[in-house]
């Protein structure tokens, strides 16, 4: 039997990797907001996949329960979290980041997994001072959102330590040959075009962070699930190269390559590059193009993010493989680019969306906690239409017969909404007309069922707390997927109707 482990977050750059490098050695529970095929994560009889947002506490621990059912789980890996630029989303952070984290803790504690591999960042940690290093002892003590909400990930590992150990893995910024990491992106795309921003640089152009390949990442990971045994409980790990890269040596990497020479970069003061960035950023206000730089950014120009992970890679007999270092890599990064501009340019529009709770994922989780009120106030109202003579086929339904019905209905909307495929729902449209119609209901009668039980759905959600920032989404998650599901019914009648008038008019003819 292979070793059993849970990843969450396997829909994500490092998470789709890694399920590459480890499919053939473990049998894999993946969990992740995205669908396997959205994704376009690896499919393999090792990894099964589960579909969820950590912080529904109710469905993340049903699938837990489910997998713990089937064997014990020895790891997990915990690579989930939220990540943007913009910095200006505080809630999504301590929702994903904390009380995400929470509900995976207290699942695996439940289920008795062993090791927890808990995804940390250098980022972490405050630049140290020039001259000095972050090591393993450095304290995460960082000031942005995305720091703060790390540390307190951190320190609630120690919580767990009577029931697990945990190790936790600072990572250095992670890239592809594809680039894949926003603000190199960005980046590289300005100083290779003729904006009139291309040759200006921040600061003294001095702003340095380690990088670290996801090839070596991921063999990072894999020599970290080796040694679980042997390290210590709460133990930080360092995966990154040492020392830092900055923003001058990435430009004339960059540019050399690509146009042969490097034209000359021009420096802003650090103290100009603040006011600098809120006038483009006012002004991609009026125009609607907002630039990649936040105000927040200004205040780490020239500061250097340098590492010492000497310890890590003699804990782990790990090395980061010196081809794959960021100035070497970057001619692989450009011939890429050059030779397919437009996957180039998907993947990293992809990396560049904001990964915020999506919509979807919300209104499946509230739909599913209002279920049992949605179907009994859709029978109740149901009934009431039929008795006044509305929608007379449904007056000879049983009541049990009818919530039953609803409830299904219920189930494949829901499901439509949380794969947001809705040829789920459609498909079960299509039955329901077929079975209706030899009933001898009115398309009119079904359609009519189906705008309840939107209306109701849209009433009974927007009461809940919970659908604050979900209800801009309601139309287009819950009403198109039903009004799409009438027009479907539509359809059969119709074919339906066809199909007898022609039956009809063979019979007239013999």
């Amino acid at each position: 039997m292979l070793p059993r482990l849970i990843i969450t977050g396997s829909s994500g750059f490092v998470g789709r990797h890694l399920l590459q490098a480890l499919m053939g050695r473990y049998e894999i529970y993946g969990l992740a907001r995205r669908s396997q095929t959205r994704c376009g994560a690896p499919e393999h009889a090792n990894i099964h996949w589960h579909q969820v947002d950590i912080v529904n506490t109710d469905r993340l621990r049903t699938i837990f329960q489910d997998i713990a059912n089937v064997g014990p789980i020895d790891t997990v890996i915990h690579l989930a979290a939220h990540y943007d630029f913009e910095a200006e989303h505080e809630d999504e952070y301590y929702r994903t980041n904390v009380d995400g984290l929470r509900n995976v803790l207290d699942n695996c504690k439940e289920i008795g997994v062993k090791h927890v591999v808990f995804s940390s960042s250098l980022a972490a940690c405050n630049f140290p001072a020039r001259g000095s290093a972050l090591t393993e002892d450095s304290e995460p003590d960082g000031d942005h959102v995305y720091a703060i909400t790390k540390a307190i990930g951190e320190r609630m590992l120690a919580e767990y330590s009577d029931s697990f150990n945990s190790v936790i893995i600072r990572f250095a910024a992670l890239f592809s040959d594809w680039c894949e990491y926003p603000p190199m992106f960005m980046f590289i795309r300005t100083w290779l075009s003729r904006a009139w921003n291309r040759r200006i640089l921040g600061g003294k152009g001095e702003s340095a962070i380690p990088y670290l390949h996801v090839r070596d990442a991921v063999n990072f990971l894999e020599a970290t699930l080796d040694h679980l045994p042997v390290l210590d409980d709460c133990e930080v790990l360092i995966a990154s190269p040492d020392g830092s890269v900055c923003h001058t040596e990435l430009y004339y990497s960059a540019t050399h390559y690509y146009h042969g020479d490097s034209p000359v970069p021009y420096f802003v003061p650090r103290f100009l590059t603040g006011p600098g960035i809120r006038a483009r950023c006012l002004l991609g206000k009026l125009t609607g193009e907002m630039p990649f730089e936040r105000p927040w950014m200004a205040r780490y120009v020239d500061l250097q993010l340098t590492v010492d992970g000497s310890r890590t890679r003699e804990r782990l007999g790990w090395e980061p493989r010196s081809r794959l270092e960021i100035l070497r890599r970057m001619s692989f990064l450009l011939e890429n680019l050059k030779s397919d501009p437009v996957e180039w340019n998907r993947l990293n529009r992809a990396a560049m969306k904001q990964v915020r709770l999506r919509p979807n994922l919300g209104i499946a989780a509230l739909l599913a906690k209002h279920r049992e009120e949605l179907s009994t106030r859709c029978t109740r109202t149901l009934h009431e239409q039929a008795e006044i003579g509305d929608l007379p086929s449904y007056g000879s339904v049983a009541h049990d017969e009818l919530q039953w019905n609803y409830r299904l209905v219920l189930r494949h909307l829901m499901n439509s909404v949380r794969t947001r495929e809705r040829n789920v729902f459609l498909a079960y449209c299509e039955d329901l007309a077929e079975h209706r119609w030899e009933q001898g209901f009115r398309a009119e009668e079904i359609c009519g069922a189906l705008e309840i039980l939107n209306t109701i759905c849209l009433d009974v959600l927007s009461d809940d707390q919970e659908s604050r920032n979900l209800a801009p989404y309601f139309h287009d998650h819950i009403t198109v997927t039903i009004r799409f599901g009438i027009d479907h019914i539509l359809e059969v009648y119709e074919l339906r109707d066809d199909q007898r008038r022609r039956d009809l008019a063979a019979e007239t003819a013999h």
